[in-house]
């Protein structure tokens, strides 16, 4: 487990967006802008998933995890707020954030249930956000056109979700997960994220006048379909997770590094977690 630092962007989140942000176009506007609707929520859930899941472990468990852990929580607790604040000038905008309800109706539904469960579903959202992060970070014309204070937002956010993508899946294994409902959990998470990732892309496109458009429609084609597409460059390290040899640190994470190295000013270093004692570290 690598040393996950917390950092505090530097971004402009005062100022309203444009109603397109992304290079004027409403598709990837109103994709970027559903994920982030997703995220408060989510990472409140993950959050909390990690904390209870820790506590499940021995001692001798609990330290060896309790750098990576804080780092954790401490990076998805600022991606938390950040999008809080993004989020305000869409509901202001006059969009209207479904995905958030549906997925705390999932989370309370939970509730009382194995702590595993909980640290699966996170360790398998993790996979998805980091593949998704590897996306943003390889292809430029993701974000291309988009306010320059934005495409920091998504990039940082990128990098740190490259940062901690193993932490979920090495607690859910410490805990005795097994390979049966890691892939279970898997198979469900994708389905919740892609069917309400699309269900909130096109209820922002309706909310903002665009869902009538023929280029809205063309242009999300290309985005979702093109050669160099979201789907089609997301579709072989999905299948990855599906692996009975997968960890997430098998993916390249140099891209994140380096966005971090070379955009250091875009953002301040909060903390860097202790590293675990020699008594609890792995052989």
């Amino acid at each position: 487990m690598s040393d996950i630092v917390v950092r505090r962007l530097l971004i402009d989140l005062d100022t309203p967006p444009e109603r397109h942000w992304c290079s004027g176009d409403a598709f990837r506007t109103a994709w970027f802008n559903a994920l982030s609707m997703s995220f408060p929520s989510g990472e409140q859930f993950f959050i909390d998933a990690v904390r209870a899941g820790v506590q499940a472990l021995p001692e001798a468990e609990r330290v060896r995890f309790e750098p990576a852990i804080k780092g954790f929580i401490g990076q998805e607790a600022t991606h938390r707020r950040i999008h809080a604040l993004f989020n305000a000038h869409l509901a202001r905008q006059g969009l209207v954030n479904h995905w958030e309800a549906r997925a705390l109706r999932r989370t309370q539904a939970l509730e009382g249930a194995d702590p595993r469960i909980a640290v699966g579903a996170t360790a398998a959202t993790e996979h998805m956000t980091a593949i998704l992060a590897e996306y943003l970070l390889g292809e430029p014309a993701a974000l291309q056109g988009a306010e320059p204070r934005l495409a920091t937002l998504w990039l940082w956010h990128a990098s740190e979700e490259t940062e901690h993508r193993a932490t979920a899946f090495d607690l859910y294994r410490a805990m005795g997960g097994n390979e049966e409902w890691r892939l279970r959990l898997f198979r469900l998470v994708t389905w919740h994220f892609v069917s309400d990732s699309l269900r909130q892309t096109v209820n922002n496109l309706w909310h903002d006048g665009s869902f009538w458009r023929w280029r809205t429609w063309a242009d999300g084609a290309r985005f979702l379909f093109g050669r160099r597409g979201l789907v089609r460059s997301m579709a072989p390290p999905w299948r990855h997770y599906r692996r009975a040899d997968f960890h997430p640190q098998q993916h390249d994470g140099s891209r994140a590094a380096s966005w971090l190295r070379d955009h250091a000013t875009s953002f301040e270093v909060v903390s860097r977690p202790m590293q675990a004692s020699p008594a609890g570290a792995s052989a």
